[in-house]
């Protein structure tokens, strides 16, 4: 149970006494939202891409349309790693957006502790499977709006609109190129799976914002 889960996670990562404690968090969204780069911004460790380029043979498969100076894609996963105590680390999995590599995301989600979905306004709309996925595993989850060079800004508000998200669920502005704007964006879905499992904590408070 993610809420259970969460809360011992939260308490035994803080004994200095206790055995180390590991859990990871998902990093998705759609095609070119920026997965590798927040792993690769915030990762302690050089991180593991899978990164492939791309080839004529997605032509017609895989939809480039806002991002067509894009050159490589994710194929199994990202990893990277945060140790936060001695006995606390966690480790970043950037799951694959295209959907033919879909298949992939029940073994990355299998124990996450939450998930950031990265959302790109240019193509918002290849945000809703990855909320519909983890809605419906019941994963608790915000949604980081990376704001790219160039591209018209919006309102958190207006974004959580957009995507039809449920009150409470956290919208952020964000530049994953940046470590430190990365590290709020995983700071502010560690609140918010506290307030998941604990509805009085602070962290429940305040659904958007920004992590810039």
């Amino acid at each position: 149970m993610v809420s259970a889960g969460a809360d011992q996670w939260a308490r035994r990562g803080t004994d200095p006494s206790g055995p180390l404690v590991t859990t990871k968090i998902l990093v998705a969204g759609g095609f070119g939202a920026g997965k590798t780069t927040m792993v690769g911004s915030i990762s302690e460790i050089r991180p593991l891409v899978t990164e492939e380029e791309l080839t004529d043979r997605g032509v017609g498969v895989d939809d480039v349309a806002g991002v067509d100076r894009k050159s490589t894609t994710t194929v199994a996963m990202d990893f990277g790693r945060i140790t936060l105590t001695e006995r606390l680390v966690l480790y970043l999995f950037g799951t694959p957006g295209q959907e033919r590599f879909w298949f992939m995301w029940d073994e990355l989600a299998y124990g996450a502790l939450g998930a950031v979905v990265l959302a790109d306004t240019r193509r918002l709309r290849d945000s809703f499977p990855s909320i519909d996925y983890f809605e419906q595993r019941g994963t608790p989850f915000v949604v980081a709006v990376n704001c790219f060079d160039g591209v018209r800004t919006h309102r958190a508000q207006d974004i959580a609109i957009a995507l039809d998200l449920d009150p409470g669920i956290p919208v952020v502005l964000c530049d994953v190129r940046s470590k430190e704007s990365a590290k709020q964006v995983l700071i502010r879905l560690v609140e918010h799976v506290l307030a998941w499992a604990d509805p009085g904590h602070p962290g429940a408070g305040g659904a958007v914002g920004e992590a810039r």
